[in-house]
């Protein structure tokens, strides 16, 4: 993801998650901060038509929604997945299988076994279906800073 993609990614993000309105600086720091978690999908004509932005973390206390990080943690526990969108026009051709593929390689790169998002928005049973489970002890704010169904999910990389 490169800094000209922001404005797509912002624009596809506040149309695929009305619910999790989050500013453009703060998608933008996580960009800066972990260039190799943050990814752009792009469409046949060029466009923007997913994006993913992920970075290391420390699992018991996942960032909450539109807050800026400051840093990267020393010591962290798990890959994070701030977030993933992809147009619905490109859905069913692989690309969250590839994005998890993803994720797993820079987790390992970084000696973390875990990956954890914040499922919301009523995405809680895919997340299931892709092997997340819900995370325990995450703190009440922090959980609903993503909405009322929101739920803190891990899944632990194979072998480990």
């Amino acid at each position: 993801m490169q800094p000209d993609h922001l404005p797509a990614v912002v624009a596809l993000a506040t149309r695929m998650h009305p619910g999790c309105p989050e500013r453009a600086d703060v998608l933008d720091e996580r960009r800066r901060l972990c260039p190799a978690g943050c990814l752009v999908l792009t469409e046949a004509d060029g466009q923007v038509g997913g994006y993913m932005l992920s970075h290391p973390w420390r699992m018991a206390c996942p960032p909450a929604l539109d807050t800026h990080l400051g840093h990267l943690p020393h010591g962290p526990d798990c890959w994070y997945l701030h977030d993933i969108a992809i147009n619905p026009a490109l859905r069913g051709q692989g690309h969250a299988h590839a994005a998890l593929h993803h994720l797993g390689a820079q987790a390992r790169l970084h000696g973390v076994k875990w990956l954890a998002l914040m499922a919301a928005e009523g995405a809680r049973a895919l997340w299931a279906h892709l092997g997340f489970t819900p995370t325990p002890d995450v703190p009440a704010a922090i959980t609903a800073s993503y909405g009322a169904d929101a739920c803190p999910m891990r899944r632990a990389l194979p072998g480990s």
